[in-house]
């Protein structure tokens, strides 16, 4: 057994025993370690909690009340629609948690809520996260299969594995909806990454109501588009396009790209939050169309949170892949598994670009 294995057994043992704990809280060397190591797995066990009161934050429209300046309890209970206790509660909480802020006797924002002004996207997944506190009310029978839950699978009604047949629109619907809310921050970051203006015409796959299509055409005028998706979710993406004045230099393509081609004519393919969702066969078999509908040296765009995201390790392995369980399909990869998938389907060069907030969205580019 080698001495780092031995050095870590050591320490479990230890850290096992309530005396050598009591001791190291109050060591002066070791005091401060202790203290925040007991805080960190107080925050796990707290952390339903917490979440819960970012959602009623949400609910209540708080962050935008607050950015009109600081309040006094009493008003933002009247507000609010809360007796002045349960607000003070909620805004004692918040300011705990840095969504408010103690102010001028009163309360205003606070460091985190100030981003969740007008954040649409943000204030959508936190209202989403319902489905995925409801699918995990029991978490060891999910992980089991025991049954239960099934929220997050009927709402991503694609992502079952191909079992449920004949999506309609009122099956797409809601999952484009929010997909189109969550997509403009993405879009940003990926678009600053990589320079389109290189290229003629740009396909997105799996791009519902063409939400990416829509930044990548506004910031690249010459740029010729194309949409590939399920046919409902066509009638969505056509009135979004034709709302920006996009339609005629779009064209739009309905197929399963599980199981149809995709079409040609395009020199740069564009995969946004859509490989995490399906398990590796169905994941492979998508890069080797997007592979067969590029030309040589044509380009692939594969966006999406990542596993091993350094700094944000707890995203990839334990909410993107309970999420991902959860709804039935798909888990979180590491760039190094993406770049071997991508090599697998055909690719040659593939690199990981930097992006400006790689806990939402990492980005490799792949050239055929």
């Amino acid at each position: 057994m080698r001495l780092p294995e031995l050095v870590l057994r050591f320490r479990d043992r230890m850290v096992a025993r309530p005396d050598f704990r009591r001791w190291a809280g109050g060591f002066w060397a070791t005091r401060a370690m202790s203290r925040q190591r007991a805080a960190s797995l107080f925050d796990l066990a707290a952390g339903f909690v917490y979440s819960q009161i970012l959602s009623a934050c949400v609910q209540l429209d708080l962050f935008a009340i607050l950015a009109e300046g600081p309040q006094k309890l009493d008003a933002l209970a009247g507000r609010l629609n809360l007796s002045p206790r349960a607000a003070e509660q909620l805004l004692e909480a918040a300011a705990a948690l840095g969504l408010a802020q103690h102010r001028q006797g009163g309360y205003g924002l606070g460091p985190l809520g100030g981003p969740m002004v007008g954040n649409v996207a943000i204030a959508e997944m936190v209202r989403h996260h319902a489905m995925l506190y409801a699918d995990m009310t029991d978490p060891l029978a999910m992980l089991r299969g025991e049954g239960g839950g099934g929220a997050l699978g009927r709402f991503w009604g694609y992502a079952d594995g191909g079992r449920r047949p004949g999506l309609g629109a009122e099956d797409t619907a809601p999952y484009s909806a929010l997909m189109a809310a969550s997509q403009p921050l993405v879009a940003a970051g990926i678009l600053d990454a990589y320079d389109l203006s290189k290229h003629k015409v740009l396909m997105d796959v799996g791009g519902g109501a063409g939400a990416f299509l829509q930044s990548a055409g506004e910031r690249h005028p010459a740029l010729g588009l194309q949409l590939f998706d399920l046919p409902p979710v066509m009638a969505l993406a056509r009135a979004r396009l034709g709302a920006a004045g996009m339609a005629q230099r779009t064209s739009f393509h309905g197929g399963d790209f599980h199981a149809d081609p995709l079409p040609g004519g395009a020199d740069v393919i564009s995969l946004v939050r859509v490989v995490h969702d399906h398990d590796d066969d169905r994941a492979q078999a998508l890069l080797g169309r997007a592979h067969a509908a590029l030309p040589p040296g044509g380009c692939l765009l594969l966006g999406e949170p990542m596993a091993g995201t350094v700094g944000a390790e707890a995203m990839g392995a334990a909410y993107f892949n309970f999420y991902l369980h959860a709804m039935g399909s798909g888990r979180a990869r590491s760039p190094a598994v993406l770049m071997r998938m991508l090599r697998q389907a055909g690719f040659g060069r593939s690199r990981l670009l930097r992006t400006a907030t790689p806990l939402q969205t990492q980005l490799i580019q792949a050239t055929s």
